[in-house]
């Protein structure tokens, strides 16, 4: 079976770019950080694949920004007896079949970049909150909800026995719950 793995990191980007023109059985696409290996598509297909699969990436990054990840997650895909191919760096692992030790290389350098280059965005975005601070400029994640949403969420809060469902009825996870009522 051929698989196709595309991620991208926020929702509002777009899967245009990856695997252009291609034609495959099955499709897993996630709008989610590629920072851990714990991504619903990823897991799911993962679970599915068997012997003789073909898996058809992009590119390294869009399996995983992590060195030790994305080395595992090969492994993994290898050791089901299927093979994972990534376009943009021309690089092919087939179960069964020795790979080259550039190949090995390649993978584990490239991963690295990856990684590296995640992490340089971080440090960036760090660096330029503390500047807005210092500034006066930043003001922080601004609430998705109104000052009338806010206070029908504290009047469902306090009348409500289960917590848990006000937070899944507003979409938020229950520490953001207790963040807004406070």
């Amino acid at each position: 079976m051929k698989i196709a793995y595309m991620r991208v990191s926020t929702v509002d980007q777009k899967f245009d770019r990856q695997l252009l023109g291609m034609k495959f059985d099955r499709t897993f696409e996630e709008k989610v950080s590629g920072k851990s290996k714990d991504r619903p598509q990823l897991q799911s297909m993962l679970g599915m694949i068997r012997e003789d699969d073909e898996i058809h990436v992009h590119e390294l990054s869009r399996l995983g920004r992590n060195t030790k990840d994305l080395l595992e997650i090969v492994e993994e895909v290898l050791s089901k007896g299927a093979s994972i191919k990534f376009y943009k760096e021309n690089l092919e692992f087939i179960s069964g079949r020795q790979q080259s030790p550039l190949q090995n290389l390649m993978l584990t350098m490239l991963s690295a970049i990856s990684q590296f280059e995640r992490e340089l965005t971080l440090e960036r975005i760090r660096e330029g909150i503390a500047i807005a601070k210092a500034k006066g400029h930043y003001k922080g994640k601004q609430s998705k909800f109104s000052k009338d949403d806010i206070a029908q969420i504290k009047i469902e809060f306090t009348t409500a026995k289960n917590k848990s469902e006000v937070a899944r009825k507003w979409k938020i996870s229950r520490g953001y719950l207790y963040r807004l009522v406070a």
